[in-house]
């Protein structure tokens, strides 16, 4: 049940208009009083005599009460409060009980004697009300509703157990803005799928992953076609920033323009400047190890890197203190967000709402420690940096290693925010999860069909060898290994490992150490990309010579070199 207070209003008849109106877009189904102040004001909805203006002067009686310069300007309060898609129908006399509830909550009408407000409660549809309230109590005084939007939503909580409703996650005030009905009716019109708020909102996002200055992050958002203002100090010293869709106009043709912190509360000017400000003078994401960098235009290697990058972070979120663990979740936004502006075709929707969903876990009350992210934020950097990936070969193949390993690192985060209580970040980290998993199955596909195909032509005494190794190194999932269809993709990594100069069971016993695989969805993908990325050995084997002759060196190519053994993540854990 999700309650959303608006107390700005200045006209009672205006707002009565629109709630027994039949809406922008003819949603208001029979809008009926369900509830009011007295339980007997007059509702023009079902009684053909009541007009809007009969209820209006009801309610307004106690401010006009008032002399004219002690009236409020404002003294309009309203509240939806709004029932989740999987709750039953409430009848009218249960969202009667729930309106006065949250009037009494958030101190519109607390009862028990106490001088209240008048209000009346409209019912639009099976899903939602309208509380009408106006802001002058029955004696002259003004109510105590002081953050009445956290007091409604703690009584929707309490209210969710009791009706045996949808228990809705309890927010903290770090979840970024929700468009207005108006945003999201215009958005209908203009054939959007997201509205303005919401695009500039992901637009800035992807701006701002592995950017290292103001200028880089400015330049960003211009070539993502945005309208820009900034706003500066006398000084001249920069405060802040706004940005405008150049399509989104307001009724008199101008631009409508959202500041930073409008959009979410760590994209403000300030917040945006501590994830590059933490870095050592010259130790920048720019300087950072330049020889290890993936050259612009390699996809696969920046990919393996933020494969590499992101294992740290897993370790990272489980050990250390909270606020190095804060760092890591958000710098993990930066790397889905990279990844979902440079992704091919076939797994870029996935990454996108993976992204998307993401950021709501990227923020809490756990204030991040700046500067330990900044391999994590590198690896955005160079995403972004090596340029598209075409989501073929080797590229292809290292967008599904990066997102497998992702996969846990989201895992990671969530188990974080669940030990700390964070309902609705918890919430986003599964559900990105869940679109990791179905980017993970786009991208996998072809490298893993290829090895696949390529293990079923090894021959019989090869393959018993190789099972051999996963009996002995894991003896209590081998038979669950063994009936698996990756199986053979997994035989064949072996048999390249081996190739390349490792020894298959110290390796698999390696990278089957580093992490439990019990309750991974498939422990033999999990096992060949770790073990391909361990061994240095190529992502993508189309063409690769089979039956275990040795791979031609040109495989490796550039950003392939071969990085000591660090595990990748299970799939299928949320």
């Amino acid at each position: 049940m999700i309650p959303s207070v608006n107390k700005s209003g200045s006209r009672t008849i205006g707002l009565l208009a629109y709630l027994y109106g039949p809406g922008k877009h003819e949603e208001h189904i029979d809008p009926h009083l369900v509830a009011s102040f007295d339980g007997m004001c007059p509702d023009p909805g079902r009684d053909p005599k009541a007009t809007l203006k009969d209820l209006q002067q009801l309610l307004d009686q106690p401010v006009q009460a008032l002399p004219k310069h002690a009236r409020p300007t404002k003294h309009v309060w309203h509240t939806s409060v709004r029932a989740t898609a999987d709750d039953r129908v409430l009848t009218d006399e249960e969202w009667g009980d729930i309106a006065r509830r949250v009037v009494a909550a958030t101190g519109i009408d607390p009862g028990g004697g106490q001088p209240g407000c008048r209000w009346a409660a409209v019912l639009h549809a099976d899903d939602h009300i309208h509380i009408v309230a106006t802001l002058v109590c029955e004696d002259g005084s003004r109510p105590d509703d002081f953050r009445s939007g956290k007091r409604a939503q703690a009584e929707c909580r309490l209210i969710e157990k009791e009706l045996g409703l949808h228990q809705v996650a309890p927010g903290d005030g770090t979840a970024a803005q929700r468009p207005t009905s108006a945003e999201r009716h215009k958005a209908e019109r203009q054939g959007r799928e997201r509205t303005a708020r919401e695009e500039l909102r992901e637009t800035v996002r992807r701006a701002v992953a592995g950017a290292t200055s103001e200028e880089e992050f400015f330049d960003r958002l211009a070539a993502a076609g945005l309208l820009i203002r900034k706003r500066a100090a006398p000084s001249g010293d920069l405060l802040g920033y706004k940005v405008a869709l150049p399509d989104d106009r307001n009724k008199d043709n101008e631009p409508v323009f959202y500041p930073g912190a409008r959009l979410a509360p760590d994209l403000s000017l300030p917040r945006v400047r501590e994830r590059w400000s933490a870095d050592a003078p010259g130790q920048g994401l720019a300087a950072a190890e330049p020889t290890s960098r993936p050259a612009p235009g390699d996809p696969a290697a920046a990919r393996r890197q933020a494969a590499s990058a992101a294992w740290t972070a897993v370790l990272a979120i489980e050990h250390a203190e909270d606020a190095v663990a804060a760092a890591y979740i958000a710098a993990t936004g930066e790397v889905l967000d990279a990844l979902a502006k440079t992704s091919a075709a076939h797994t870029r929707r996935g990454l996108r709402e993976a992204a998307w969903e993401f950021e709501r876990a990227s923020r809490s009350h756990v204030r991040a420690e700046r500067g330990h992210d900044r391999a994590l934020r590198q690896a955005a950097r160079d995403l972004v940096r090596s340029g598209p990936a075409l989501g073929r070969g080797e590229d292809g193949a290292t967008t599904a290693m990066a997102i497998d390993m992702l996969f846990f690192l989201i895992a990671a985060a969530a188990h974080w925010h669940a030990r700390k209580g964070h309902a609705q970040q918890a919430a986003a980290a599964r559900q990105a999860a869940e679109h990791l998993r179905a980017a993970y199955q786009a991208a996998a596909t072809q490298p893993l069909g290829a090895l696949h195909q390529r293990g079923r032509r090894l021959g019989l005494s090869l393959l018993q060898q190789r099972a051999a190794v996963l009996r002995e190194v894991l003896p209590e999932l081998a038979e669950q290994v063994l009936a698996e269809p990756g199986w053979y993709a997994l035989a064949a990594t072996l048999t390249d490992a081996e190739a390349a100069g490792h020894n298959p069971t110290t390796l698999l016993a390696e990278a089957a150490g580093r992490r439990e695989l019990g309750t991974a969805e498939s422990v033999s993908d999990v096992l060949v990309w770790r073990l391909r990325r361990a061994a240095g050995l190529p992502a993508d084997t189309t063409g690769m010579v089979p039956d275990g002759q040795r791979p031609e060196r040109s495989a490796h190519r550039a950003g392939q070199r071969r990085t000591p053994g660090r595990p990748g993540p299970r799939r299928g854990r949320s």
